[in-house]
């Protein structure tokens, strides 16, 4: 069993694979994680995104991998009525909402090509699992309370799905409703999404938290799609097939 930890882009990303002893698929697969972070990190003057964003580059100019995450972008941007927004309130380009699950996917399909079915890839939160753990049970992962980082309030199994959790616990109101930009989202502080796979999660956990109150309503309408949001009193609500997940 290899499970390994490393801080890149900015967060912790685990990657467990149960059935593996060397760390070369690991090392392997981290790499792309610090590519990913070399291409589209907005902190790094270097990054493409970042001179793409300067005007040291033109839009012609921009790698197929920039044009498939801004595509992604625009497409959930369609989806969702425009509460996912690729654009800061500045109009710089910051496409941070699709990149984190885009990246994990990718490191999911490697690790599958590798020909490793039981793993586990956790970037900050975001999950995308497959096949079983160590002890050969379905994975197990923990809803963290958004007012005790020690406290679970749900365990969920993914089903070899996708797992995502928007919320302004950890780094305060850093989404917002791109209808009201200036007004911070008051009505829910977690919403945590289950779907096929982790990029669908992330997208539709991030444009359905900007939603404020009616987030969960919009996953509940979207087939394929469960969900569990936590308001600031500390209730709580879930789409009607949230509980076949809940371990």
């Amino acid at each position: 069993m290899t499970k390994i930890t490393r801080l890149m882009m900015g967060m912790p990303i685990s990657i467990d694979l149960p059935d593996l002893e060397e760390t070369d698929l690991i090392d392997e697969v981290f790499s792309e994680f610090a590519k990913v972070d070399a291409r589209f990190s907005p902190y790094r003057d270097d990054s493409e995104l970042s001179r793409l964003n300067a005007g040291a580059l033109r839009a012609d100019e921009i790698s197929a991998q920039i044009r498939e995450v801004l595509e992604i972008a625009r497409s959930i941007s369609a989806e969702t009525g425009g509460y996912f927004d690729p654009l800061r309130p500045d109009g710089d380009l910051d496409p941070s909402g699709v990149v984190k699950g885009w990246a994990i996917l990718r490191a999911a399909q490697q690790i599958m090509a590798a020909g490793q079915m039981n793993f586990c890839v956790n970037a900050g939160g975001d999950i995308q699992c497959a096949g079983r753990d160590a002890q050969g049970a379905a994975w197990r992962i923990g809803i963290q309370s958004p007012f005790n980082p020690d406290h679970v309030v749900k365990v969920v199994t993914p089903k070899g799905g996708g797992m995502a959790t928007s919320g302004s616990y950890v780094r305060g109101n850093h989404i917002y409703n791109p209808h009201q930009p200036s007004e911070p989202i008051t009505e829910v502080v977690s919403l945590t999404v289950i779907a096929p796979d982790v990029l669908t999660a992330d997208l539709h956990a991030t444009a359905g938290f900007a939603m404020g109150a009616r987030g969960i309503y919009h996953i509940e309408a979207m087939a394929g799609l469960e969900g569990y949001a936590i308001a600031p009193d500390g209730t709580a609500l879930a789409t009607t097939g949230f509980k076949e997940f809940v371990a």
